[in-house]
Parts: structure tokens; C-alpha cells; sequence
């Protein structure tokens, strides 16, 4: 009923919350105008904060009240992520993976995935880069104790972010990072991006991921949910080599699609980057 419920929720919070109407609004022209989706889609994509909060908060008091509940659909996801980078390391032997969620559907729905995914290749706290605010309903650490959070948004040793990102790497041979964050400008760090096209325009999409990816010789494991039904779903993309040549259009290729296959429930939809707004740098 999450789906349903949060229609509901956005045609009548918009009556008394401007603010709601606006994103919601903001989301449908975004998809409408610049991304060319169709109709339907696009009314979808109204909805999504709403149904967005509703699966964080059915996820974490369901598993705060049960005492770690278990969600059938994220672990047959979590098990075939953890067996594509254990092929990759039998592959690959020696080359780290960055596994790369995409922003769709549900923070807590994301960290639920790769948390079990550490758990399943053996790894005691598995590193996230985020830059989403902690302890939304509660103490996080204390009900995902399996996840390491790198915290960026107005982290104090913000700088020193490499240095752990690549520590983590050497220990464990694996980190998270949500590699499809749109670039912004309008906060105290402004990202490093790189020049790429998207939907047939210049764009440009986070470069620090191939930095330091191409030091470490690292591939990238992308990967984005979908939700319908009640059930959750994954797209696993290739995995890639962040060292080679054209490796960022590469990714925002992938950007590109998981925007077309599911624009309603991804999460940044109506932030002012779009990929196309970015610092100087």
C-alpha cells in the first residue's frame, strides 16, 4: 500500500504544504521538459519524496521493532551483488571494486542492500561514502552496525576523506560510493567534476570516484532499485574500469539509462545541477 498511500500523500499535503507541491512539481517538469519522459512517468515522479519516506521509515522501525528484520527481495539482491564482486576478484585479482548504488527509492533501502552484501563477503564494518544526514529516526550506527559511513556533508575532515576512502580499499578491497551524484555548487565544498554528454547535451558528473579509482586500478560496480508492487527489484550494471579511457562518459551512459528506466523514484530529482550546473573546478 506505500505506493498508493503516498499519491494520496502528495495531492494532500500540496493543499496545505507549499513546499511538498513544489518539489513535486519541480520533479514532473524536470522529467517532462529536459529528460522527455512520458506522461505517466512523469505524474509518477511527483510522489517520490513521499514514497521515499515511507519506505525509510517502513524499513527502519520495522527493523528497529522486530529487531533487525529481514526483507526477502533486498537479500536475493544483496546475494547477487556479493557473488558479481567475488567473480570480479576471482577475475581480477588484486583490483578493488567500488560498489556504486545509484539514488533511487530509499537511502535505507540502499545502506540495507550493501550492508548485507559486507556481511556476505565477510567484511566486519563495509566503508559508504554519503553525504546524507545521519540519524534521521534514530541512532543509525546502533541498527546497521555492518556500515562504516564516510560522512561528507559538512564533515569537519571532509579533506581527509581520500586518505579513509583509500585505506578501506587497501583493507577490505571494497567500498560504497553513490558514484551518479548530481554536481552543486551552492554548498562550502564544491565537487571536482568532469566534462561528459548526456541526453545529447554537455553535462558533467562527480570526477573524484575515477581519481581515485585510477590510482588504485579500481572497477566500479554500478547498480540502481526499483520498487513497485511492494517488491524491490535491481538493475546490476557491467562493471567498468575507472582507470580507462573514457570511463566517465562510460558511466554517465549508465546515468543516462537508469534516468530513462526510472526518473519517478530517483531520489535527487528536481535538484538545480541536473549534471549541468557545476563549480569552476
Amino acid at each position: 500500500m506505500l505506493e498508493p498511500i503516498s499519491e494520496v500523500n502528495w495531492i494532500i499535503g500540496g493543499v496545505f504544504n507549499i513546499r511538498s507541491r513544489a518539489n513535486g512539481v519541480t520533479r514532473a517538469e524536470i522529467g517532462r521538459d529536459v529528460l522527455g519522459l512520458p506522461r505517466a512517468q512523469v505524474l509518477r515522479s511527483r510522489r517520490a519524496q513521499q514514497l521515499e519516506k515511507l519506505i525509510d521509515q517502513r524499513i527502519y522501525f520495522g527493523r528497529a521493532i522486530r529487531g533487525g528484520e529481514s526483507w526477502p527481495d533486498l537479500e536475493a539482491i544483496a546475494r547477487t551483488l556479493a557473488a558479481r564482486i567475488t567473480n570480479l576478484r576471482r577475475e581480477y585479482p588484486g583490483r578493488p571494486v567500488f560498489l556504486s548504488p545509484f539514488h533511487f527509492v530509499s537511502q535505507y533501502a540502499n545502506i540495507y542492500v550493501v550492508e548485507r552484501v559486507g556481511a556476505l563477503l565477510g567484511i566486519a564494518s563495509l566503508a559508504v561514502v554519503s553525504g546524507v544526514p545521519r540519524n534521521q529516526y534514530g541512532d543509525d550506527h546502533a541498527l546497521i552496525p555492518g556500515i562504516n559511513v564516510l560522512y561528507t556533508y559538512g564533515d569537519a575532515n571532509r579533506h581527509g576523506l581520500g586518505v579513509r576512502v583509500a585505506r578501506s580499499l587497501k583493507r577490505d578491497g571494497v567500498a560504497v560510493l553513490f558514484s551518479d551524484v548530481p554536481p552543486a555548487s551552492m554548498h562550502r565544498y564544491p565537487m571536482e567534476t568532469v566534462d561528459v554528454s548526456m541526453f545529447g547535451k554537455n553535462a558533467r558528473i562527480h570526477n573524484g570516484v575515477f581519481r581515485t579509482g585510477a590510482k588504485f586500478d579500481a572497477l566500479l560496480l554500478p547498480f540502481f532499485l526499483r520498487f513497485a508492487d511492494g517488491r524491490f527489484e535491481a538493475k546490476i550494471l557491467d562493471c567498468l574500469a575507472l582507470g580507462a579511457e573514457g570511463a566517465p562518459q562510460q558511466l554517465a551512459g549508465y546515468i543516462q539509462s537508469a534516468l530513462i528506466d526510472n526518473y519517478e523514484q530517483w531520489l535527487p530529482a528536481g535538484h538545480p545541477a541536473m549534471y549541468a550546473f557545476a563549480p569552476a573546478r
